[in-house]
């Protein structure tokens, strides 16, 4: 592992589900060139280096403390948002960051926020807000206004720079990623028919209520061969 820091060997199967979450987010067509999984263990993070995500291995995560003030030679520069969300949110376990083109378009269009329109989108949150702010997160100020403007919801859009998603594992991240794009989706054809008609908030509670196992068996049905295809 050339100019990377090994996994610490007390993660146990943490690097391996990193990895295949990246490369789950890659076969589902929501990431480019551009795109990353990461995952918090004690005080630091596993993250995917800058490569192609249907490459991730476990032997290619780097290992990066959260209260780092500079990133480590290879690391991809949108570490700093990772690291801010998981500075902000100590509930938070992995997080995954992609560019389905959905949320360019919604993140354009969308005042604000955009709410859950179907039942697996409560598992969002009450809505996905919009970080009204472009620019690369290449930088810790720039990282920590997108981890605010995620607050204390489950997902949040980057207007004209895709996305980032939260779960309690890389499996359940991934999935939430693959719901936002989703949601993006309907919320854009709905803004077209011209009726927005909104989850309720009992309805929103309901279906959270419900998340753990309904992230499972997403999860579980993403990553196998026969799962979702690319859009």
């Amino acid at each position: 592992m050339s100019g990377r820091t090994a996994a610490a060997p007390s993660v146990g199967t943490l690097p391996a589900e990193v990895a295949d979450a990246a490369r789950t987010l890659a076969a589902l067509g929501l990431v480019s060139a551009f795109g990353h999984v990461s995952a918090r263990h004690g005080d630091r993070m596993l993250i995917t280096p800058p490569i192609d995500l249907a490459e991730a291995t476990a032997d290619t995560l780097q290992d990066i403390p959260l209260d780092s003030t500079a990133l480590p030679p290879h690391a991809p520069g949108e570490a700093w948002a990772h690291l801010a969300v998981y500075r902000a949110r100590p509930d938070v376990r992995a997080v995954a960051r992609a560019t389905p083109e959905s949320a360019f378009a919604a993140g354009a269009v969308a005042s604000g926020t955009i709410p859950p329109l179907h039942g697996q989108g409560a598992l969002l949150g009450d809505a996905v807000p919009v970080h009204d702010d472009a620019r690369l997160m290449r930088s810790a100020g720039i990282a920590e206004g997108a981890a605010r403007a995620l607050g204390h919801a489950d997902a949040v859009v980057l207007r004209g720079n895709g996305a980032l998603a939260t779960g309690g594992t890389p499996g359940h991240a991934v999935a939430r990623m693959w719901l936002l794009e989703t949601t993006c989706r309907l919320h854009l054809a709905a803004r077209q028919a011209g009726a927005v008609h909104a989850l309720a908030s009992e309805e929103i509670t309901s279906w959270r209520a419900a998340g753990p196992p309904l992230l499972d068996r997403l999860w579980a049905h993403l990553r196998s061969p026969g799962g979702s295809p690319p859009r």
